[in-house]
């Protein structure tokens, strides 16, 4: 592949719609071509303000020789089959998380590339390319903390219009730390537990332990409607010493008779500096025809600990998380 990344993208909604601007605005080795969404109007409204054309359908987009990869940011339940769509048509894709709804379903997307011998598929696991999380994960690689002996993870939505049940809770939101926990530490994860302080209807907050194999212990509170604003924090805590993220507030305000910072609302605008950095990783790479980023096994390991995190809401017991053994495809 030469010149300009030719992008076609899938899903015209906040997200979808973000990443249309920052590929056009911010990453130059990308251009996108075109653009589908169930709202006809507003895929051509998105598409048109970037000179790009909206597609009838997403497999048109997926076919369009105008199109050399493609940005996945529909509807969860439709990730793992355009994922499969991708990949049979050998172009590269990132796909938003999760992978797929189910852990089987991500496993499909995982033997599809095992059984084209190369790597198409990039998960939108964001926060790996956050500046935060990688000074984390270099305080933990250098072993400034010693050893590491728990991780406390906080990821709070003032509303979510997606994860709106108990198990999108764990599946849409949880995820997230499904995925930047052992990435963070180096170290998979064995088992979860799932628990909430509401009884009926839906169980949101949910609070979680996790455990890795090498012992550590990891609590992650998630909360879709905690109502105050968009809350994303994690601290590591080792034998000598502890390192945690630094609040992003760039200013702080004093007026009517109270002193404080502003709190953000949504997760875009929190962490648009890892929307960018991860874009322009996946554009470069995938002109190169690879993937530099979480791969399809990642999702499917994410995918597996959120079905036991799941089930373990049901049973109130700890679950197992075993993914069974890496393809030989996975293992650089």
């Amino acid at each position: 592949m030469s010149g300009v990344l030719r992008v076609g993208v899938i899903g015209a909604g906040a997200m979808g719609a973000s990443h249309v601007r920052t590929l056009s605005e911010s990453v130059p080795a990308a251009r996108v071509t075109a653009v589908y969404d169930r709202d006809v109007a507003r895929a051509g409204e998105v598409a048109g303000a970037v000179g790009a054309v909206a597609t009838d359908s997403a497999e048109a987009l997926v076919a369009s020789g105008e199109v050399d990869a493609v940005v996945v940011a529909s509807p969860d339940f439709t990730h793992a089959d355009l994922a499969v769509a991708c990949i049979d048509a050998g172009k590269p894709v990132l796909c938003e998380k999760p992978l797929a709804v189910t852990a089987k379903d991500a496993l499909r997307v995982v033997e599809a590339e095992v059984a084209g011998g190369r790597q198409l598929v990039q998960v939108g696991f964001m926060r790996r390319f956050d500046p935060g999380f990688l000074a984390l994960r270099r305080h933990v690689a250098d072993g400034t903390l010693g050893e590491v002996r728990l991780v406390h993870a906080v990821h709070r939505n003032a509303t979510n219009s997606t994860s709106t049940d108990d198990a999108t809770l764990v599946t849409g939101s949880m995820v997230h730390e499904l995925d930047i926990v052992p990435w963070l530490l180096d170290d998979p994860l064995v088992g979860i537990r799932v628990e909430s302080p509401v009884a009926e209807g839906f169980r949101d907050p949910q609070l979680a332990t996790l455990w890795t194999r090498s012992g550590v212990m990891v609590t992650v509170d998630i909360f879709a409607n905690a109502a105050y604003g968009y809350d994303v924090r994690c601290e590591v805590v080792g034998t000598r010493g502890t390192a945690a993220l630094s609040p992003v507030a760039p200013v702080s305000l004093r007026a009517a008779g109270r002193e404080g910072t502003a709190l953000g609302q949504d997760f875009v605008a929190h962490f648009l500096e890892a929307y960018r950095v991860e874009l322009s990783a996946w554009a470069e790479a995938a002109a190169r025809g690879g993937v530099d980023g979480p791969s399809a096994w990642d999702g499917y390991l994410a995918n597996v600990a959120a079905e036991a995190g799941v089930a373990s809401l049901s049973t109130g017991s700890r679950e197992v998380i075993d993914p069974g053994e890496r393809p030989a495809l996975y293992a650089g």
